[in-house]
């Protein structure tokens, strides 16, 4: 009987890319997936974890100590495998303190493997299985990963069968003093464009209406593999097809591919953005109007404390450009509140910028102290009540915003993509993350359907 594998995904889409591709090297082995309610039945148990904030860390460690819980006390499950995978097994495996490491803080866990094992879990199984009770916990974990996946790289989509991610790179060469992901996953590295667009040919070939293109830094694709004098990227270096691959040459290539569907742009830096990369995306008529830039702040004194590269005016002036080059465009960014050092002066300046430039999609974290990274050491901790305040205020400014942008929509046509029965997602809206159009029931699942707006409820659209 094949071995069954039952997988927890936990996180973001990137994440979640991990977990089909060892769904589908599993399979590619002979083994079988177990449905979520049947992982009870499941030889084997992976939960796929999270760890780039607080939050994600304690909901990862809980599922595992449910899991570990559920094996004591279900005699179904008694004899169940645990693999720990992902960003928390990374993040924790390759510290240098003995007591920190996740093998001595979690025995009952059968396995960790990290960010370079997602393709060699098939095998990490067998050893799973074949390991004896009172074993020591098998620790794949390399300190640095490498591992980018390839065009032909197996992996079972869990997506919905009209959308897909598809991760253009891995890695991140940002220092940002609040972010732990570049010691998670390690340097930026890209995928070649022709790897790209044959994954991408052959996803719209089976159905998919929406490319969504992410990796940590998605404007950093191809800089690092720019060589040669005067061509070698630094960390602020534009969008340049001219020194190499780009995401402009490769929106420009996957735009060429024949059929309909939407190409949706998610973390893109404001550091690397270019006049060449605006230009592309107002010429492509394929390319949604919709562009995720997390801006973080807006204060001189907050960026620079951040290490975000950019300052107040050079943000100001992008945006500015952005909107004037691409007509219809929405953006979608984040801001923390509550970083160490933030004054009420740096906050209100935050408030006046959200106020001027009305962003179609914003979303507001306070700032959450993270072991391992810079800002974790800084003076001028803020008390959470006056995060918990800045919150509310940036959120119900967020609100009343969302408010005027939603009022604007009503009386206009757009084209929407049918999500499931009644439900659809404009242009503006990425999967899982902004708001939905409400649609009369046949419109048909995974199509486009033109929609006029009548109406807006909350974050979302009601169409006729």
């Amino acid at each position: 009987m094949p071995t069954q594998v039952g997988l927890i995904s936990l996180g973001c889409a990137k994440n979640l890319i991990d977990s089909e591709i060892m769904i589908g090297h599993l399979q590619q082995e002979g083994m079988t997936m177990t449905k979520e309610e049947d992982r009870d039945l499941a030889d084997v148990l992976i939960v796929n974890t999270c760890s780039f904030i607080d939050v994600a860390k304690e909901e990862s460690i809980e599922t595992i100590i449910q899991a570990v819980n559920a094996r004591h006390e279900d005699p179904a499950r008694e004899k169940q495998k645990i693999i720990v995978a992902g960003c928390l097994s990374q993040r924790f495996n390759v510290s240098k303190n003995e007591d920190d490491r996740l093998p001595g803080l979690l025995p009952e866990v059968d396995a960790f493997i990290g960010l370079d094992q997602v393709n060699q879990v098939a095998p990490i199984i067998r050893k799973v299985i074949n390991r004896a009770s009172g074993e020591e916990s098998i620790d794949t974990v390399t300190a640095k990963p490498q591992y980018i996946p390839d065009h032909d790289t197996p992996r079972h989509r869990l997506t919905p069968s009209h959308m897909a991610y598809v991760k253009i790179a891995e890695g991140c060469n940002h220092t940002c003093s609040f972010c732990i992901i570049p010691k998670i996953r390690g340097q930026h590295r890209s995928r070649t464009q022709e790897s790209i667009v044959r994954e991408a040919k052959a996803l719209i070939a089976s159905g998919v209406k929406e490319l969504n293109l992410i990796s940590q830094d998605t404007t950093y694709f191809g800089m690092d593999k720019w060589e040669g004098r005067g061509k070698r990227a630094k960390p602020t270096s534009g969008v340049d097809s001219e020194r190499g691959e780009s995401l402009a040459s490769l929106l420009k290539e996957l735009n060429s591919i024949e059929g309909e569907f939407w190409i949706r742009l998610l973390y893109t830096h404001p550091a690397h953005w270019s006049d060449e990369l605006i230009k592309t995306i107002a010429e492509c008529d394929k390319v949604a109007k919709y562009v995720d830039i997390p801006l973080q702040h807006i204060s001189d004194h907050m960026l620079s404390v951040m290490r975000r590269k950019t300052d107040g005016d050079y943000i100001r002036n992008l945006l500015r450009r952005m909107k004037a080059g691409i007509p219809n465009l929405a953006i979608r960014t984040t801001f923390i509140v509550g970083f160490p050092g933030e004054t009420e002066d740096d906050f209100e300046e935050l408030l006046e910028f959200i106020r001027e430039f009305r962003f179609e999609r914003a979303g507001i974290f306070t700032y959450s102290k993270e072991e391992g990274t810079h800002a974790n050491k800084l003076d001028g901790h803020i008390h959470h009540m006056t995060k918990q305040s800045r919150m509310r205020r940036a959120t119900s400014l967020i609100d009343e915003v969302a408010k005027q942008v939603n009022e604007e929509q009503v009386g206009r046509k757009m084209r929407v993509l049918v999500e499931e029965g009644g439900i659809a997602r404009g242009e503006w809206d990425a999967p899982d993350i902004d708001g939905r159009v409400f649609v009369p029931d046949e419109a048909k699942i995974g199509d486009f359907y033109d929609a006029e707006i009548t109406d807006w409820r909350g974050y979302d659209l009601v169409s006729k």
